[in-house]
């Protein structure tokens, strides 16, 4: 009997229906093509076993001249450097702190006897909010049968009233005590943490005093944007700012050891320029993104208040400032330095920049931008590119292989130089089961060792990135599949691509190692793909298929015996179930297909089939080939 060999189109196709896409791929997931076939993902670990705290959505990889390999991360409470796998608290403290004297916060540490829980009590207003984080030091003994030294640590507080707060410990309390630690504590309070994911409001209490909703109303509702970081680094040291928030410069130096630096909070950039003697008024206090211009080293704020103004109020979300060259704490433009601004003319924000080799692009919400450094007294110059277009998010952009590519509201979008709409064969599906409530947290990332770009996106049943969309540049292909993760980063002085999540209820978050291995982190890892349907002839027959020859690698497997099941399944329509009826020569049939199967025989009587390979065992690496299934025609009815 004649042998139909089954090779498809590379990509997988939703924009057609499954039967009209025949000699195609339909689904899958955790499932890559490489020169046309599909295989396995690569598997991940995780990259440490610290973990961090807050929804991690920035990753910012440099090499120091003295070869420290520096990892900042910014997560949605906290800000961190990572170096040999141990995440170092570098979160900047709070700068409107009340006037604390030295009796503000003696023997302010109280225990109940039994609990867990410490209460402090100053004698000053804190002004903190629920779920902020302080560092407390200085607490001498033990408080109620409580250890100092877990009282002297890093605490997430929940606020009592206008000046007391709690926190756990470990150890329960022995006893009652209602003023104890000594006269030397210490309390620094950070900047208060944000919003993991974007959180709706309404009226008046949905925010803190004087920010965000208050003076709506009670029942205008409000969306209250996730906390973002961006980051950089100027030659050792290294740029932070929140999203629209306060500039912060984190200094390693090139005197002090990295244990002294890692040991050391990064400070207002404001901060800096007094320590560096310049005017500190002429930083700006809000800014949308910092970014440094490596090849001209200017600091740059996308999103600024204006020269001459301290008022957080006055931010222009189209303006463009950048401090001195080489000098990021100069904001003063004078006839003797390069500092400087303009304004982009086009949009109601700018959303982002992105440095590129020759070129800074810069989107606003409706048109691209480039910025170009001129070298003249005008420094830099600004051209538009394109209008009328749309953005997703402000992290839903990369280049790779000098093509930038971006998620839109409805489509996808690539830069060649001009603007081009990407096409995409999973479009519908995509956007069609996409939560826009939380658009922000889409995130791009570039994988070059696959030549493949891809983005993280929220399911309508989700609340966080559940889903992944991939578009392999070099074959010109889609696939898709479910990966949770909230940041991405291609790390070449890492060797492997490096990726955050974190749990949504504990906010405790993890760094994976991703294209490393073939499993999950230790746990297998289930990989599937199923083809179109297809028909013998023009499906106008039944066909008999009787056995299949496969063609499966599981060339670079750790398994001993590693195997995929294969299924075969017929329908006579294309609106009719897969049967599992045993009764029914159109059922879905299952084998295993391991190292050495040579073939497998099979029964099924139908007008068109689909085959689908999928693994769910430990250490399996598999790649389908082109099998050969035997198949005759079967009359008309």
């Amino acid at each position: 009997m004649p042998f139909i060999k089954l090779q498809f189109k590379p990509g997988i196709n939703r924009d057609q229906t499954d039967y009209s896409n025949e000699g195609g791929w339909w689904e899958c997931d955790k499932v890559r093509f490489r020169s046309g076939y599909p295989e396995k993902l690569g598997g991940w670990v995780k990259a440490t076993s610290n973990t961090f705290y807050g929804a991690g959505r920035q990753m910012w990889n440099w090499i120091t001249s003295f070869s420290d390999n520096l990892l900042g991360i910014g997560t949605s409470a906290k800000l961190y450097i990572e170096m040999g796998g141990v995440f170092y608290d570098i979160t900047p403290l709070r700068t409107t702190d009340p006037t604390m004297s030295t009796t503000d916060t003696d023997n302010c540490i109280a225990t109940t006897s039994g609990s867990t829980t410490v209460v402090v009590n100053l004698a000053i207003a804190h002004s903190a909010t629920d779920q902020q984080f302080v560092s407390i030091s200085g607490v001498t003994g033990t408080v109620g049968g409580v250890p100092d030294s877990e009282i002297n640590a890093n605490h997430q507080i929940t606020v009592i009233d206008a000046d007391s707060f709690s926190f756990t410990v470990a150890t329960a309390a022995s006893s009652t005590v209602a003023a104890g630690g000594g006269t030397a504590i210490v309390i620094d309070f950070e900047i208060p943490p944000g919003n993991a994911i974007t959180t709706a409001g309404v009226g008046w209490g949905a925010g803190t005093w004087s920010r965000d909703t208050w003076g709506l109303g009670t029942t205008s509702s409000v969306y209250l944007p996730q906390q973002d970081w961006w980051l950089d680094n100027i030659d050792n040291d290294m740029t932070a700012n929140i999203r629209n928030g306060a500039p912060y410069y984190w200094v390693r130096g090139g005197t002090r050891d990295p244990a002294t630096a890692l040991a050391t909070r990064a400070i207002l950039l404001s901060a800096q320029a007094t320590a560096d003697g310049y005017d500190p008024d002429a930083v700006p206090v809000q800014v949308m993104q910092l970014m440094v211009s490596q090849n001209d080293k200017h600091l740059i704020a996308f999103g600024a208040v204006p020269f001459g103004s301290t008022d957080p109020d006055d931010f222009d979300p189209l303006l463009i400032r950048w401090a001195d060259q080489d000098t990021p704490s100069q904001w003063t433009p004078e006839v003797t330095n390069t500092s400087g601004f303009l304004r982009v003319s086009r949009g109601s924000r700018i959303v982002r920049a992105l440095p590129t080799r020759q070129e800074i692009l810069v989107w606003t919400d409706s048109s691209l931008y480039t910025l170009q450094f001129l070298g003249t007294t005008d420094v830099f110059g600004l051209q538009e590119y394109a209008d009328n277009i749309s953005v997703m998010s402000a992290r839903c952009m990369n280049t790779a292989a000098s093509i930038t590519y971006w998620m839109g509201h409805d489509k996808f979008y690539a830069y060649t130089g001009r603007v081009e709409t990407l096409p995409c064969t999973l479009r519908n599906h995509v956007f069609r089961d996409f939560n826009y409530g939380q658009s922000e947290q889409v995130v791009c990332g570039v994988n070059e060792e696959w030549n493949e770009v891809w983005w993280f996106y929220p399911s309508l049943s989700s609340s966080w990135n559940d889903r992944y969309v991939v578009y392999n540049h070099l074959d010109r292909v889609w696939y898709y599949g479910t990966m949770e993760r909230t940041a991405w980063m291609d790390a070449p002085m890492r060797g492997y691509p490096q990726a955050l999540n974190c749990d949504p209820d504990t906010l405790v978050g993890t760094m994976y190692t991703q294209e490393t291995g073939v499993d999950a982190d230790d746990e297998a890892m289930e990989s599937y793909i199923q083809s179109n349907d297809f028909d013998l002839e023009d499906g106008e027959h039944f066909m008999l298929s009787r056995r299949i020859i496969p063609d499966i690698s599981f060339s670079g497997s750790t398994a001993d015996s590693p195997e995929v099941t294969l299924e075969i399944r017929p329908r006579d329509f294309p609106g009719s179930d897969f049967s599992t009826d045993p009764d029914n020569d159109a059922r879905v049939i299952e084998t295993t297909v391991g190292n050495y199967t040579n073939q497998v025989f099979i029964r099924a009587r139908a007008r068109q089939m689909a085959i689908k390979v999928l693994s769910s065992g430990l250490g399996v690496r598999w790649q389908l080939g082109a099998p050969r299934l035997d198949v005759r025609p079967d009359g008309m009815r």
